[in-house]
């Protein structure tokens, strides 16, 4: 594992009331990961204590109110407190406003260090989408807020779910196959074939090599099954290939993934990469927003309500993410 500095990533604990502040405290005692990051957590500090109580971990904080200029040196556990007072008082396991409030607070403060530099990467616990609708906020997953936090529209950010060595895009979310299908658009699938091509170069990746998957079966096949796929997505391709992205397609999605020589797949359908990554990694799966100016990851798993404060909850999913917006290739497996 070769690191050439340790880059500071900004580690907002998700829900509140789940497992997100005890998965991030493990991560960021993690002797692996403070081998390779300045780990910062970015939640309530009295929260905190009380998740690391339950769950019988270290709870001496070292709080900060901002980034910027501070020596984190020689701290095991720093805390930059987002000032949400509401969030002391969420008991664990709750699903309510104040949580689903606090939890994106966490969210917010953490993005806005990255986005003034103060960070160089944000890695996100899990959110609960009842405690936010409770809290009567529009909130449709993590990379569209990551968009409306950064000034950008909410469909011009995309997510990449990561495991391993294979990262999967997608074109649509969380919509409905009716909406979905509308919102495939030559531009935006160029759009979403620009910004995996990006992302993967941020990630070190010199020149990738992508794989498009098509909106019908078997791409259509030709046109039998639908004319979405020579209409609409290839011709994104070919001007992504014409502007020098080593992009092809498209592809049925059903044996797409048997290729080995991708850097990243792309699929039109929420469905047709989360099933496929859910069934090969089912707990260690981390999602990468990509299209905005920050690096930003969220663990794909759930809040984990029916454990929280047990200190069951393992950290794996959110320490490969750390690894990856640190530019980590090798993670030991020690760390896995």
């Amino acid at each position: 594992m070769v690191v050439r500095h340790r880059p500071k990533i900004a580690i907002a604990t998700g829900d509140a009331a789940g497992i997100g502040p005890e998965i991030s405290i493990k991560a960021a005692l993690d002797p692996v990961v403070r081998g390779f990051a300045t780990p910062i957590l970015v939640s309530d500090p009295t929260l905190l204590e009380r998740h690391a109580k339950a769950c019988g971990l270290p709870s001496r904080f070292h709080l900060i109110d901002r980034v910027d200029g501070v020596d984190l040196t020689g701290h095991d556990l720093v805390v930059l407190d987002p000032d949400c007072p509401e969030a002391a008082g969420i008991g664990l396991g709750e699903v309510t406003a104040a949580s689903g409030r606090a939890s994106l607070a966490f969210a917010r403060a953490a993005i806005k260090a990255a986005v003034a530099g103060e960070v160089d990467a944000v890695v996100a616990a899990p959110q609960n989408q009842k405690a936010i609708a409770l809290a009567g906020i529009a909130f449709d997953g993590y990379p569209s807020f990551v968009a409306r936090e950064t000034g950008l529209d909410p469909h011009d950010v995309f997510l990449m779910l990561c495991f391993g060595a294979t990262k999967i895009a997608h074109c649509t979310l969380h919509v409905s196959v009716r909406e979905a299908v509308s919102l495939i658009t030559p531009e935006r699938v160029r759009r979403v074939i620009t910004a995996t091509d990006r992302a993967l170069k941020q990630l070190g990746t010199a020149a990738p090599v992508i794989y498009v998957g098509g909106l019908n079966p078997h791409a259509g096949e030709g046109g039998l099954f639908g004319s979405e796929d020579l209409k609409i997505v290839k011709p994104a391709i070919d001007q992504a290939a014409a502007e020098g992205i080593r992009a092809s397609g498209p592809y049925g999605v059903d044996t797409m993934f048997h290729k080995t020589d991708a850097n990243a797949f792309i699929v039109m359908l929420h469905d047709q990469g989360h099933i496929a990554a859910k069934l090969q990694a089912p707990h260690a799966t981390a999602g990468l927003a990509i299209g905005s100016p920050i690096l930003f990851s969220s663990v794909a798993h759930g809040t984990g309500h029916d454990i929280v404060g047990k200190g069951l909850a393992s950290p794996r999913a959110m320490i490969e993410a750390i690894a990856r917006v640190a530019g980590v290739r090798d993670l030991p497996a020690a760390a896995r």
